[in-house]
């Protein structure tokens, strides 16, 4: 399983809304840990495997009015992005364009009425 990084925006203007929206993060399945961040202290930040994002963010919401999906982010794995990304290779096929081919077209002019003789 990937670790996930979820960064949500929440107006939190003093230390006891932060704290009941720690709570609340960390109530949620799959969360390992939270911290607050940014200029204002207005980010909680949650890390975890299998983390619900839109269910964190909608408890949040109830709770605080706004809550704004900053970031999600995979964390562990790129190394083996890079990897896939080198591995695989563009194929550009060319184009073909063919012409209808053309059929012999004959015509008898002054068709015999009788066509045993």
């Amino acid at each position: 399983m990937t670790k996930q990084k979820i960064v949500i925006r929440v107006p939190m203007n003093n230390q006891k809304l932060r704290n009941k929206a720690m709570a609340i993060a960390v109530g949620v399945s799959g969360v390992e840990g939270t911290t607050i961040k940014g200029d204002n202290k207005d980010q909680i930040e949650v890390t975890g495997e299998e983390i619900d994002s839109v269910k964190l963010a909608s408890l949040l919401r109830k709770k605080f009015g706004y809550a704004d999906l900053v970031s999600i982010e995979a964390v562990g794995k790129t190394e083996e992005k890079k990897d896939k990304e080198k591995a695989e290779a563009i194929v550009a096929w060319p184009y073909v364009y063919s012409s209808v081919p053309h059929y012999p077209v004959y015509e008898i002019k002054n068709e015999p009425s009788c066509s045993i003789m």
